[in-house]
């Protein structure tokens, strides 16, 4: 795909579902530039200044909005407001990658984080002292991993009103990404009318008139 060109027959509502680690953020950011489709940061609409959460019904609030509009991505759903998406969500994305590839990710990234300083949302940053208490990121990788997992199986298994594509590593996605550009990029040919035999047809011309071509 094309950054921004948003073809017809895409899903225009996704979600990007994973296990604290998988680099669910990365890829919806990705998607949406490749896509043309709005990209909603979760993290930074849940989280005010000083690491304090947003009030439940705020949260519903911001995400009921979010979701009543017509294309989006999102990249995360937390347990509370889950079904806000899940009513509208056309295609769910999941990360389904290992304990061991997720946790090794995490802590690679959070080691990163509290030595650059880098910004996660609103002005939070990660710190040592946030990593060794009860509410470590870490921590909650291993309390919510197996609930995560099931919940994107699950959805596989169906029967469910949207799509499921579970993903089980880093290479799957690669693979992925590379099927939706083979797909968006006929589906453009097709939209102007332009079959592979009428592009063959034009490379072969452009080869005829092309005065450095060898004749021998």
């Amino acid at each position: 795909m094309q950054g921004g060109e948003n073809i017809e027959g895409i899903p225009k509502r996704i979600l990007i579902y994973g296990v604290t680690g998988s680099g669910k953020t990365t890829f919806a950011a990705q998607l949406s530039q490749d896509t043309g489709i709005p990209w909603q940061e979760v993290d930074a609409l849940m989280w005010n200044p000083g690491w304090e959460f947003v009030p439940l019904d705020e949260q519903i609030r911001r995400m009921r909005e979010i979701c009543a509009r017509d294309e989006w991505i999102l990249d995360a759903a937390y347990a509370k407001w889950i079904d806000i998406p899940l009513e509208r969500v056309q295609l769910i994305i999941g990360l389904d990658y290992s304990r061991s590839k997720t946790l090794w990710q995490l802590i690679k990234r959070t080691i990163a984080r509290c030595i650059d300083k880098k910004e996660v949302c609103n002005g939070n940053v990660e710190t040592w002292k946030g990593v060794f208490s009860k509410e470590s990121i870490l921590v909650w990788h291993f309390k919510s991993f197996s609930r995560k997992r099931e919940r994107m199986r699950s959805w596989k298994k169906g029967p469910t009103d949207f799509d499921v594509v579970l993903l089980k590593t880093p290479t799957d996605l690669v693979m992925w990404q590379a099927e939706q550009a083979l797909t968006a990029s006929k589906q453009f040919r097709e939209s102007i009318g332009l079959s592979n035999e009428v592009l063959a047809t034009q490379v072969t011309n452009r080869k005829s008139r092309n005065p450095f071509r060898s004749t021998d």
